[in-house]
């Protein structure tokens, strides 16, 4: 392990550039103020976690490939930990929980990983199981936000996001609103663009973020979180590696209802075109809620796009 680094994250942009075009940003008008999306959504695997994944994978030694890799995540991470896997020729097992959608399951399986399911909502511990399965096949762990070469890996998207402002003569970015989970892409953003203010977005009653932020301390979600459509940001804390970037670098953390998500969805779907997952509309909701500060040099991260079509159709027909 090392800690990451921004020229980790510029070394990460450029193997990524090598294999993935940019993705868009976008400008859009939020309460009269003009300022940009980054698409991370129409990524080949529909969510910005292919970044962490293909720069963490493509740097294993030829002994760490040929034993595997372990991850864990909701869907999105893993499939950018298989995606980067069957490129590479790397075995690759992932475990996620036994309610993430069915359509994230099905991109897993479909990319040629293992899936080892665990019970969630019964408070299985998904790092004890992949820590035991690392020790029994001496694969190596790959965190979905806890590992310095991902995180290195999500800051990519910041240097993209600020070579697009520059061809735009646009300077910036002056502001990232990041969905957040566990912290990996606000930490690389933090890490890619230091000039820039960090603003991580959480859904209610899951922003530990902000509250270890307030608190100078990691902070758990605790007991009994309430349930949330944002499968992708459901983690229970976020780990030291994260913390120590984004206690001196994040402002304050937000945190939006499940209302103003799929009200977010429904503005993407309709004026962007884009089609968002719950998770990955958080940090749009909190500028359409004006929760948070706008401005021209303000990118709002719209993180992925895996949605199961019938949940997305109830959402888009106001089916609150």
């Amino acid at each position: 392990m090392h800690a990451p680094t921004r020229k980790g994250v510029i070394e990460a942009a450029e193997r990524i550039a090598a294999i993935l075009p940019p993705t868009p940003l976008l400008p859009v008008t939020i309460g009269g103020t003009a300022c940009w999306v980054k698409a991370e959504s129409l990524q080949p695997i529909g969510a910005f976690k292919i970044r962490g994944g293909w720069n963490r994978l493509s740097q294993l030694s030829d002994e760490q490939r040929a034993r595997g890799v372990v991850g864990v995540s909701s869907g999105n991470h893993a499939q950018g930990v298989a995606w980067a896997a069957k490129r590479l020729g790397i075995h690759a097992a992932i475990v996620m929980p036994n309610d993430a959608p069915q359509v994230k399951l099905a991109n897993v399986r479909a990319l040629g990983a293992d899936i080892v399911l665990y019970d969630r909502p019964g408070g299985e511990d998904r790092d004890v199981i992949s820590a035991r399965l690392c020790e029994e096949r001496g694969a190596t762990f790959v965190h979905a936000y806890g590992d310095p070469w991902v995180i290195e890996g999500q800051g990519s998207a910041g240097i993209e996001a600020a070579a697009q402002l520059a061809q735009r003569g646009v300077d910036g970015p002056t502001r990232f609103i990041a969905c957040c989970g566990g912290g990996g892409l606000s930490a690389g953003l933090a890490l890619a663009c230091p000039e820039a203010e960090i603003v991580p977005v959480e859904p209610e009653g899951w922003d530990d973020v902000a509250r270890s932020l307030e608190a100078g301390e990691i902070v758990s979600v605790g007991p009994n979180p309430p349930p949330t459509a944002c499968d992708a940001l459901q983690t229970p804390a976020t780990w030291p590696v994260n913390f120590e970037v984004l206690k001196r670098r994040a402002s304050p953390g937000l945190a939006v209802s499940e209302a103003e998500v799929r009200a977010a969805q429904r503005f993407a779907f309709s004026e962007l075109r884009l089609v968002l997952e719950p998770g990955g509309a958080a940090a749009l909701a909190a500028a359409l809620a004006g929760k948070a500060a706008l401005d021209s040099g303000t990118v709002i991260m719209l993180t992925g796009g895996n949605v199961d079509p019938a949940a997305f159709a109830a959402v888009i027909a106001g089916a609150d």
